[in-house]
């Protein structure tokens, strides 16, 4: 189970901030794993997946983590060997906090995948489900609008869900219990 009481993902401004990031997430992950929603390996045969330039460093996890120095560096933040055992990265716990990691900048000591974070995205000065996949894959142009499409409708889901009431909730202080869904559910 992930619990994370003060998430960095949920530390907005407002409620509509944190559902617009939590949308996006879902949306993310929904792509990135294949629609599985668990962290799964990058597919393919082993042919293929052995003819990449960055294996056995291959994708992983929640958000598809590839490449030596990105295993390394968010190793080293998480204070586990990914470099040595990358299958880690598959890892339910270590998946989120990958994820989480790469996709907020709150400390200047967070390990990022590109640049970009979710607060470059989600802001007071709007929400944008298109270009907030740079923070993830940027050159990957073909999963912009899907992944939008998905963050909007994940938004317009959350927010028919929030009562009117709960935008005066204290977002620093909410707990996020995720409860893996066994494989042969999935």
């Amino acid at each position: 189970m992930i619990k994370s009481a003060a998430s960095k993902i949920i530390r907005s401004k407002t409620l509509d901030i944190t559902l617009a990031k939590i949308a996006y997430i879902l949306a993310t992950v929904r792509l990135e794993t294949a629609y599985t929603y668990q962290p799964i390996t990058e597919m393919g045969s082993q042919r293929y997946l052995r003819s990449k330039k960055y294996y056995p460093h291959i994708g992983r996890g929640y958000v598809q983590l590839t490449w030596d120095w990105n295993y390394k560096q968010f190793g080293t933040a998480l204070g586990i060997d990914l470099l040595g055992n990358p299958e880690l990265a598959n890892d339910h716990d270590t998946a989120w906090l990958i994820l989480e990691e790469g996709m907020t900048d709150l400390t200047p000591q967070d390990p990022e995948f590109t640049g970009k974070s979710l607060e470059d995205y989600f802001n007071d000065n709007g929400l944008d489900f298109y270009n907030a996949r740079k923070i993830i894959n940027p050159k990957d142009w073909d999963s912009y609008k899907p992944i939008q499409n998905d963050a909007i409708n994940f938004y317009k889901i959350l927010k028919e869900c929030i009562p009117a009431a709960a935008e005066g909730v204290d977002v620093e202080n909410i707990t996020i219990d995720i409860e893996p869904m066994p494989a042969d559910e999935a």
